[in-house]
């Protein structure tokens, strides 16, 4: 199949008028030229980009709990998020489902209801429209941190690992005062009621540094035994972004200082964030904006977080500042996470990879129009079907 007149976005330039051959699920052929030997479907100049590559959506875990205490099955869940997934453009999604020490038995986020979840979602992505993986957050504070994921990476069920430690007065909750503010204005408490709140968790989350280091070395060392990239999260200070590099981590998630993404871009992490910050200009918790370390050259990839259609917009607005345009900002949603999370065959408009693409219109405004997963159409407007009739028609 031929898509003609598009603009190609490809890692280093975009072509205006180009063309792309699919052949066998693979970009078989890209011209320059628009030429496709009078075959194809003729696009009418929308964009092409490779499929998005999301790697750390927190989507799965509500559309399994809607609301609080409202159990879905996976059967509901997981097809919903497929179809929103794919929609935004998202080809390869890692769904980020977390281990919390707090959690108690059977709750979300607790080692039985989040094990369930991973061999759940396993079991059924292969009938799914996206590529999904999993993505297992692990509160390190959690003393069984090893005997928790052993079993779930050595039977290959886990993709990526961020190490996290939510407790109050460091990473994303170092500011103990704001974060007193926003529990009490989201849960509806007295302001005395959510700085005893607050102090509990933070006596109940407080652990030895020796503690801490062991449970980091053990995660880090069962990862690198398994061939499972390493992801810090919430790195606030320069001591910390230097400890995750000296561990293994390729990845720091949503540094919250411009201190800390700094320092672990000079030690060789990718620094990730949220594309809501970047398609906002800020962070709704007050941390590091994505357009500010964008700016500085700290930005590397974007994740979904918590809104996938806010990567697409994302992008185009960083296309504005980028240096080198849409070609930069879009390499934030797929050449570099690839290349952080070794996914060779894909991530970039290239012959011989999978042909993962997005079909972006961008009039008025950019959407996506239609998503190809390995060539085959798993989302459409209706806008490529009808360009492809035309086509017909006029063959």
């Amino acid at each position: 199949m031929w898509l003609s007149d598009v603009s190609l976005v490809l890692p280093d330039r975009v072509v205006d008028h180009g063309a792309l051959r699919i052949e066998n699920g693979l970009i078989a052929e890209i011209r320059e030229d628009g030429a496709t030997m009078g075959h194809g479907i003729d696009c009418q100049g929308a964009l092409v980009m490779p499929g998005f590559i999301d790697m750390h959506g927190d989507m799965i875990e509500v559309e399994l709990e809607p609301r609080p205490g409202v159990d879905f099955p996976m059967e509901v869940a997981l097809p919903h998020l497929d179809a929103r997934l794919a929609a935004a453009g998202v080809t390869t999604a890692y769904a980020a489902v977390s281990f919390s020490r707090g959690a108690k038995l059977g709750e979300r986020r607790s080692f039985e209801h989040t094990s369930q979840t991973i061999r759940k979602l396993h079991a059924m992505r292969a009938g799914c429209s996206v590529d999904h993986r999993i993505h297992a957050r692990f509160d390190i504070t959690f003393d069984n941190a090893v005997e928790v994921l052993h079993d779930l990476i050595t039977e290959q069920l886990v993709d990526l690992v961020s190490v996290m430690d939510h407790t109050p007065g460091q990473g994303q909750y170092r500011d103990v005062e704001r974060y007193i503010r926003q529990i009490a204005k989201n849960d509806g408490l007295s302001e005395v009621d959510a700085r005893q709140r607050v102090t509990t968790r933070i006596a109940q989350g407080t652990r030895p540094q020796d503690v801490i280091l062991s449970n980091l070395r053990a995660v880090s060392d069962l990862c690198r035994a398994n061939g499972v990239a390493l992801a810090s999260h919430d790195d606030d200070t320069v001591a910390k972004a230097h400890l995750m590099a000296d561990i293994g981590a390729v990845i720091s998630e949503f540094p919250v200082t411009f201190e800390a993404a700094e320092t672990a871009a000079q030690r060789g992490l990718l620094n990730a964030m949220g594309a809501p910050n970047a398609m906002r200009g800020q962070s709704y918790s007050g941390n590091l904006s994505a357009r500010e370390a964008h700016t500085k050259g700290l930005l590397h990839i974007l994740a979904a977080d918590y809104h996938p259609a806010a990567m697409l917009a994302a992008v185009m607005a960083l296309a504005e500042t980028d240096p080198n345009g849409l070609a930069g900002s879009t390499a934030l949603i797929s050449t570099n996470p690839a290349q952080a999370l070794g996914l060779m065959d894909r991530g970039r408009i290239a012959t011989g990879l999978r042909a993962d693409l997005v079909l972006v219109d961008r009039h008025p405004h950019a959407r996506v129009m239609a998503t190809l997963h390995g060539g085959r159409l798993v989302h459409t407007t209706g806008q490529l079907q009808a360009l492809e009739q035309a086509a017909i028609v006029a063959a």
